[in-house]
């Protein structure tokens, strides 16, 4: 059993700069048995020597590697951003579970999940933020908040590896895709859209909340029909063609 499960499980660097740190996470990656790493607008190659070096045994992973824009983040049915900076409930992008949570929520769970990791000096930002569908943050002490990036990866992935190894057998229901959840999104869209907010930031605010809710339900496709049929019903629109 692996850290991955029965998930899809893509590790995402975001603008790494640093080759040797590249190298540690790929090490750290195969110890747990993921295999597929991203890497956004790199500010360095996975095939630099101190990369090589570094990544004992999962040079494999660095040859692999696929280089890509932040846009592809929406082809994931999931995407779990990392921060060590977490804000309170007026902050929502930054309002994180801890890495058993997160074990826990996806241990039932199949598709495609993206872990984001931020630039080794400044992490994720809000905007990086909000391309995720919830984030994770490790615990640590305050006096030496900040991890190394490969030491951050190695956590979560233990947390998940730790999480696999004792999952319970029951019964799966199929959970909704990255498609249905964009178009419950959207759907939800149109109905804060169609009402009146008296500041453009209390509109925002919901979108993201609604999002962050979306994102952390883990729908399956019986209660994704449920909610449509729901966000149909109270949409002022809708309600306009009903006879």
């Amino acid at each position: 059993m692996t850290a991955a499960g029965d998930l899809e499980l893509t590790v995402a660097l975001l603008k790494p700069s640093r080759p040797g740190n590249l190298g540690a996470v790929a090490r750290a990656m195969k110890n747990f048995g993921v295999h597929k790493l991203l890497l956004i607008e790199p500010k360095c190659k996975p095939d630099e020597n101190e990369a090589l070096f570094r990544a004992t045994h999962a040079q494999d992973i660095l040859y692999a590697a696929e280089i890509a824009e932040p846009g592809m983040l929406a082809r994931y049915d999931l995407v779990v951003g990392l921060t060590g900076k977490f804000g309170d409930d007026y902050n929502l992008p930054r309002t994180p579970l801890f890495p058993d949570q997160l074990a826990q929520r996806l241990s039932t769970r199949t598709g495609s999940v993206c872990l984001l990791f931020g630039p080794e000096a400044d992490g994720l930002t809000n905007d990086d933020l909000k391309r995720c569908d919830f984030i994770v943050t490790i615990p640590t002490a305050p006096e030496q908040p900040s991890m190394n990036l490969s030491h951050s990866v190695a956590v979560v992935l233990y947390a998940l590896q730790a999480a696999a190894l004792k999952k319970p057998i029951e019964e799966r229901f199929p959970l909704v895709n990255a498609s249905t959840k964009a178009q419950i999104k959207k759907m939800i869209e149109d109905v804060l859209n169609q009402h009146h907010f008296t500041r453009e930031t209390r509109l925002e605010t919901q979108r993201v909340l609604w999002r962050r809710l979306v994102g952390k339900s883990f729908l399956t496709q019986r209660e994704a029909m449920a909610l449509m049929g729901f966000l149909r019903k109270i949409s002022p629109a809708a309600s306009r063609r009903t006879p």
